[in-house]
């Protein structure tokens, strides 16, 4: 609910000096936000299903990639959550700061445009 609030808020304050009306602006926004946060919840429910060792990074760069092009909103919505999932994970999960560094960087690789292949490891099933 408190990620549907932020939305709604930032996208009225980022597009009130726009161009063409801010509400326009701010439901482009929100839509952006709102597919960017389905294509991460879709590479996190195929990380899931694939359950292949080795695979996470590249399941990050992937979910990152696919919403930073839906634009701007996609691209905050990734960098929200990849940000969210990696702080809470850092407490829960024990894998150490090394691999909360190394899923940043797979998460900011995808949002700037990079290749999520970078990061696909050998042997992953091509569904994917």
């Amino acid at each position: 609910m408190r990620l549907w609030v932020c939305i709604a808020l930032l996208s009225i304050v980022l597009c009130a000096s726009a161009d063409r009306p801010a509400i326009a602006r701010a439901g482009q926004f929100a839509r952006d936000a709102v597919g960017g946060a389905w294509d991460m919840f879709r590479a996190y429910r195929d990380m899931r299903e694939a359950n292949y060792r080795g695979a996470d990074k590249y399941f990050h760069a992937r979910g990152n990639y696919d919403a930073a092009r839906r634009g701007p909103g996609g691209a905050w919505a990734a960098r929200v959550i990849s940000d969210a999932r990696e702080n809470w994970q850092s407490g829960v999960s024990g894998r150490g700061a090394e691999d909360t560094r190394a899923d940043q960087e797979a998460n900011r690789w995808g949002r700037s445009g990079g290749n999520p292949n970078r990061y696909r490891p050998r042997g992953l099933p091509s569904k994917y």
